[in-house]
């Protein structure tokens, strides 16, 4: 097991989602790719590459612009730790929210499982109140006086 190799393959893992090129999916994804989103329960988990390909037109098609920008890479055995910047600009609708032109900034981190040279599992940790606190859609808890 070549942990280089594993975080360069995380690498291009996150450029598949900030350029949509959907031909690189297949390269990088297991065909029974499971990733899992404890705390969303609009999208407890995606399935296969076609989860995968969804996801990727989705979340691109309400932030055109959508870009990672990764901050850290750990591996260790067959694991890739990725905490990382999204960022992108809300132009179509997520969510049933309506396009509000607002740019975010959402905090992520990822643990990504290797198994046969591509990306079996993800665990996907994302800070969904920032997002809908910034999309203007929750306000904030304290706000100052």
């Amino acid at each position: 097991m070549n942990l280089e190799k594993n975080k360069e393959m995380i690498r291009k893992l996150h450029e598949i989602w900030n350029t949509g090129n959907l031909e690189m999916v297949e390269e990088i994804f297991a065909p029974d790719f499971v990733a899992h989103f404890p705390q969303s329960s609009e999208l407890p988990e995606r399935r296969g590459m076609d989860g995968v390909r969804r996801g990727i037109l989705r979340i691109r098609a309400a932030f055109p612009d959508w870009y990672e920008e990764i901050k850290d890479l750990i591996a260790e055995g067959d694991r890739v730790v990725s905490r990382y910047t999204s960022r992108g600009t809300h132009r179509g609708e997520f969510w049933g929210i309506p396009p509000t032109g607002r740019r975010i900034s959402v905090e992520e981190i990822s643990i990504f499982r290797i198994a046969k040279g591509k990306v079996a599992e993800q665990w996907c940790s994302i800070d969904e109140l920032g997002r809908l606190q910034q999309l203007g859609v929750i306000s904030t808890f304290c706000q100052e006086k």
